[in-house]
């Protein structure tokens, strides 16, 4: 930036800016001898967002902008000719460790510029020499809402970790009763096999039968693998047919039998070549045979399956929180939103349905992992919250230039064109008193944009809104070492 130092001003035009209106002259003589007044050319940076604030500006005249660095992009929030705006090291009065000391935004002439500037420190000062009373409450007002917001963000992250947590229990619970069921059920099975092997060995089963016996316990065993899921009519039909062959066969509690073989997927058909393997004094025993092996089987693949589902929920979550694994790594996007979407299941429900339109061909995003978890978790939840448990859940990524984007979308009533500019305010909910924080999207508007320096926007009309995240596919400077699958790279 380029200035030009100018004149000093005199008491009468400083009185004229409001903020000095009502000084005395010893103090208006106090800023004549400790400010400058500065010009800048048209086109002209004043000060830079992020850099050391250094200086207090007041505008004498000419227009300038403030702008914001979102998505890689220099965003304008505001424009002003108004003499007497202010800008630069506004927040110079506190004096806590914790205070920001960096612009907060970019401020660039519109028009030559002339500014009234105070350097920070001695602006700073001056305001808590003169103001005691006013500094105390200001500080105390921006600590206040800085240590408010930082217990709210935390409060809304365990909410949704509480949330979570009951939906994890919940669907953990399912398989593993399920198991828990199965296995005391096979294990009836299994007595019952061991009984009928007692028989064997006390003569009970015609030893010439059982080579017959165990052939058919091989061939029914690969019919359940293939078994075919059934309709309930259907499975009904084969049921009553089945137990009207097995009573014609003198086999006794026939229809408690069915069931079992008809799930098994045995049928009239092959259950008459099978009976001809055997003596027809064997039948019943043959039968029976066939049926532990089928249950038995049946509840084995029921427990593999309970338990599977049980370690695949495990390592969703292990994504989904990237336990164990460094904060900054190369990741697959799609594991990321898979793992956030089972983890929702229950909150999701059974009402909304569930669209995946990946681009698989995307490469790998160096991001922090478990955050970006965080941003999916508050953008799915407010589509299934705006859905009302009724809808379409869209879940989309594709490639803008250097730029991985990840769309969510529902079709719920939409966001209004009057507050979608500030959606990602703090504290700004549109949701009943007590059932919001209004945090969910500021966090996610921060993780986005400053942690990620990417972009995070709404597009919204009744019955179609996306909020789309875009993400550099690049490192930002001065990102830590970058982790992988494998390990670290150096």
């Amino acid at each position: 930036m380029s200035m030009g130092r100018t004149e000093t001003l005199d008491r009468a035009e400083l009185r004229k800016l409001f903020l000095f209106t009502e000084l005395t002259d010893e103090q208006l003589d106090w800023l004549r001898a400790h400010g400058v007044v500065v010009t800048v050319p048209a086109g002209e940076t004043v000060v830079v967002e992020g850099e050391d604030a250094s200086c207090f500006y007041v505008l004498l005249s000419g227009t300038l902008t403030l702008s914001r660095l979102a998505g890689g992009e220099q965003v304008q929030i505001n424009r002003s000719d108004h003499v007497g705006s202010y800008f630069g090291a506004t927040q110079a009065y506190l004096t806590d460790d914790r205070a920001q000391r960096a612009y907060g935004a970019t401020t660039t002439a519109v028009t030559d510029l002339r500014l009234f500037q105070l350097p920070a420190d001695e602006f700073g000062a001056m305001l808590r020499a003169w103001f005691p009373m006013a500094m105390h409450m200001l500080e105390g007002l921006f600590l206040g809402m800085t240590a408010s917001q930082r217990l709210m963000n935390e409060r809304e992250r365990l909410l949704a970790l509480g949330s979570l947590s009951a939906g994890l229990t919940h669907e953990l619970n399912n398989p593993a009763a399920a198991a828990v069921r199965a296995t005391a059920a096979l294990r009836e099975r299994v007595a019952g096999m061991r009984h009928k092997l007692a028989m064997l060995a006390d003569g009970g089963i015609d030893p010439v039968t059982l080579p017959a016996l165990v052939k058919l316990q091989e061939e029914a065993v690969e019919r359940v693998a293939k078994a075919p899921k059934l309709g309930p009519l259907e499975a009904s039909d084969r049921e009553d047919e089945l137990g009207d062959w097995l009573e014609e066969h003198g086999v006794r509690g026939g229809w408690d039998l069915a069931p079992v073989l008809v799930n098994g997927g045995l049928d009239v058909e092959w259950l008459e070549r099978a009976v001809a393997m055997c003596p027809k004094t064997a039948t019943e025993g043959a039968i029976r045979w066939l049926s532990y092996t089928v249950e038995t089987e049946t509840l084995m693949n029921e427990i593999e399956d309970a338990t599977t589902r049980v370690s695949t929920l495990v390592g969703a979550a292990k994504q989904y929180s990237q336990m164990d694994r460094a904060p900054f790594q190369v990741v697959d996007v799609h594991e990321l939103l898979d793992s956030t979407l089972v983890m929702l299941a229950r909150k999701i429900g059974d009402g909304v349905r569930v669209v995946k339109d990946y681009d698989r061909g995307l490469p790998p995003l160096p991001a922090y992992a478990a955050e970006l978890n965080q941003v999916w978790t508050n953008l799915i939840d407010n589509a299934v919250q705006a859905m009302a448990g009724a809808g379409t859940l869209t879940v989309r990524t594709y490639r803008d230039d250097d730029r991985l984007v990840v769309g969510i979308g529902d079709t719920g009533p939409g966001v209004p064109a009057e507050i979608t500019g500030r959606i990602f305010e703090p504290f700004f909910t549109t949701k009943p008193v007590g059932e919001g924080t209004g945090l969910g999207l500021d966090i996610s508007w921060r993780i986005v944009v400053k942690k990620h320096h990417g972009d995070i926007r709404v597009e919204s009309r009744p019955g179609d809104t996306w909020f789309l995240v875009r993400l550099p596919l690049t490192a930002p400077a001065g990102a830590p070492g970058l982790a992988t699958a494998e390990g670290i790279d150096d």
